[in-house]
């Protein structure tokens, strides 16, 4: 039988250092006020002509293969998870195919906003536990500040938000001590509307977007910060323990929790909630921010690289985000 086994990971985030001082000369928002809130200090913005989604993805790709010590022309498929698609269609998964010069390699999109990475974890788990594909590249990537409304209008999300791009080299295994043990995937989409942008779609009378659509902001992002809080402190713990349980284990087995990075006081809720030290929970909000579905795999990627991931670690990880869709992964490393 085939298993999954992460064997190389990488990251990029563009050059463009965005701190809170320089948001203050922006809007009405304050670096006290935006750590206390988030524990953000800077983001990444990308740099327009230079950064894209698929060319940033393809960085952290490239990263990850050489970790891998494997070559383009090794990739059976790609699974590429982004909420923010350079093009309305098609999606970034194919640029990125392009850009690596893969000749008729499938490539899948996954829209599971802060979830994305987990989700397409999971599928591109299956795919290799079924022998269909044996090197399976799997990519978050995100730029997020070209849909902010960096003014008062729009602080409260655009305080939050940045850009950036992790991947995995994803490959098979039968080392049933070093693998992905199980992923766990959930969505509840009565509180579809609780983050959303709602413009464009296509189910709108007349052109897919207009300016009044425009005008009247259906094409920014809009939060509803509590009910998002209220539910992913809730829905986190569930999900880590959901797949503790399923494998066995206890939290007190875990090595390192890996969770989305959406905001420092979910993160530590979390922590305190399932009584984990302060050093076994990864967070690298205060450098970039919440990359949605790149805030995983750039988190999974600096983590190797500070050596906090050992062979044999137990490494949780886990998301919640707009949908609501909510996941975990149980990995042996």
């Amino acid at each position: 039988m085939f298993y999954s086994r992460i064997t190389g990971v990488g990251h990029y985030v563009p050059e463009n250092i965005v701190t809170n001082q320089d948001l203050e000369k922006r809007m009405d928002t304050s670096d006290a006020w935006i750590q206390e809130r988030t524990g953000i200090k800077e983001r990444r913005f990308f740099t327009p002509g230079t950064d894209t989604v698929a060319n940033m993805g393809t960085r952290a790709a490239r990263m990850a293969m050489q970790r891998a010590n494997v070559q383009a022309s090794d990739i059976d498929f790609i699974v590429f998870a982004t909420i923010t698609p350079d093009y309305y269609f098609p999606g970034s998964g194919v640029l990125l195919q392009r850009e690596l010069e893969l000749t008729s390699v499938g490539a899948l999109d996954i829209r599971n906003q802060c979830s994305g990475f987990v989700y397409a974890l999971s599928v591109a788990d299956q795919f290799i536990k079924t022998g269909m594909y044996k090197t399976i590249l799997v990519v978050g990537a995100e730029i997020q500040s070209s849909i902010m409304d960096i003014s008062n209008k729009g602080r409260t999300m655009a305080v939050i938000f940045g850009d950036g791009a992790g991947a995995v080299v994803l490959q098979a295994t039968e080392d049933k001590d070093h693998r992905i043990l199980s992923t766990h995937l959930h969505a509840d989409g009565k509180y579809a509307e609780e983050l959303i942008v709602k413009d464009p779609g296509s189910s709108r009378e007349g052109r897919w977007i207009t300016k009044e659509m425009v005008e009247q902001g259906s094409t920014d992002p809009y939060m509803n910060g509590n009910a998002v809080f209220k539910h992913a402190v809730v829905r986190f713990p569930e999900v880590i323990k959901e797949a503790l349980d399923a494998n066995g284990y206890t939290k007190d087995n875990i090595d390192l929790l890996i969770p989305h990075q959406a905001n420092y006081r979910i993160t530590n809720y979390i922590r305190e909630q399932l009584g984990l030290p302060e050093e076994k929970v990864y967070s690298n909000i205060h450098k970039y921010g919440n990359t949605t579905a790149a805030s995983i795999p750039i988190a999974l990627s600096e983590a190797w690289e500070e050596g906090k991931l050992q062979p044999g670690y137990l490494l949780c990880l886990a998301a919640f985000g707009s949908g609501f869709t909510w996941a975990s992964a149980l990995i042996r490393w």
